[in-house]
């Protein structure tokens, strides 16, 4: 019978990331870094860098690790879960990144991200390091979905590298290395805490005032992008969760993540395409935009897309991590900040 990380306990006093103890480790890191060209990592990329740095327990220099990242929502209709697919099939030597685990477990809104504490906590039970490259993956059925969700999060909590695969849907077609079954044994290590990049991060408040200010004289014109289907945005369908109103909020653009997937490979498409798809749906790359989805997840799909095709300033596009989820259940009803298509048409 297949089974989970088996974690060495490990009793650690986690550093703070201004620490000496992180300082070492990253200066010779730095002499052998071995990075990708771009934030997306191609197959046959990943596949050349894991023989030159495999993931080993043993090995003191900086290593690349792949990270499964698979996930589903909760109203899939073959019941599958990210854990069952990543024992089916795996790059060899992959850890598991548990997205309904890794979160503030303090919220009441599903996949908000966790403390600076909670997130090393986690890296240490996976047996990351600090100077680590990992190379974020999703399920060879989804080809891409929450992988980005988990890119970003490392990102904002200041990991100096990490990468996307283009994806494992494609590693898996051009015969690369899989293995199955029972998970290896992951030796715990020390990641330091780090500090929250807020920069990256639009808050419940934050995207409130961009909805009162819509259309409003003198506004600033903060672009929200809605990575939901067109039937939740439009709220003519329902969300998967029980209970939660459908429909969008004032001023948003409708881009459904899978218009920056190619429709065979669920890939990534090229940056010409990726441009163009914001392009034709009036995205402004000179306003600042914030993504947004059900939970926070494919919101990342979108943020992915704008990074790979420099389309907006880095500085000035965030994502909102509670999303509609957290939206729908907060905004009140004397507001009018839940829109649907019909009233559009009213």
């Amino acid at each position: 019978m297949a089974s989970l990380f088996i974690l060495r306990p490990l009793r650690v006093s986690l550093p703070r990331s201004g620490s000496q103890q992180l300082r070492q480790p990253a200066a010779k890191a730095a002499g052998v870094r071995r990075s990708f060209s771009s934030y997306l990592v191609t197959p046959q990329e990943l596949a050349e860098a894991l023989k030159k740095a495999p993931p080993s327990p043993i090995s003191s220099e900086p290593r690349v690790i792949p990270l499964c990242a698979s996930w589903f929502l909760p109203n899939d209709p073959e019941g599958r879960t990210g854990i069952d697919v990543f024992r089916e099939k795996r790059i060899p030597k992959a850890r598991f990144f548990d997205l309904d685990k890794v979160i503030d477990k303090h919220s009441e809104y599903p996949h908000m991200l966790p403390t600076p504490k909670g997130f090393a906590a986690a890296m240490s039970e996976l047996g990351i390091r600090h100077e680590d490259t990992v190379v974020v993956y999703d399920s060879k059925e989804l080809g891409i979905f929450s992988a980005p969700r988990v890119g970003w999060t490392l990102k904002t909590f200041g990991h100096p590298r990490v990468h996307i695969l283009n994806n494992f849907r494609l590693w898996v077609e051009q015969g690369l290395p899989t293995e199955s079954g029972n998970v290896w044994t992951v030796e715990c290590g020390t990641y330091p805490i780090p500090e929250m990049d807020e920069a990256k991060v639009a808050h419940f408040e934050d995207v409130r005032e961009v909805a009162l200010d819509y259309n409003k004289e003198g506004a600033e014109g903060v672009q929200i992008l809605d990575a939901r289907s067109y039937g939740r945005w439009s709220g003519k369908d329902p969300e998967p969760r029980p209970g939660l109103s459908s429909g969008h909020m004032p001023g948003s653009i409708n881009i459904p993540f899978d218009a920056v997937l190619d429709p065979q490979t669920k890939a990534f498409l090229p940056v010409d395409k990726l441009k163009q798809v914001f392009k034709e749906k009036g995205v402004d790359p000179a306003k600042p935009i914030i993504s947004s989805c059900g939970t926070g997840v494919t919101a990342c799909v979108l943020e992915t897309a704008l990074n790979e095709a420099q389309y907006g300033s880095p500085e000035t596009r965030k994502v909102y991590d509670g999303s509609w989820t957290e939206w729908a259940q907060r905004v009140k009803p004397s507001d009018s900040l839940i829109r649907t298509v019909e009233q559009h048409s009213e």
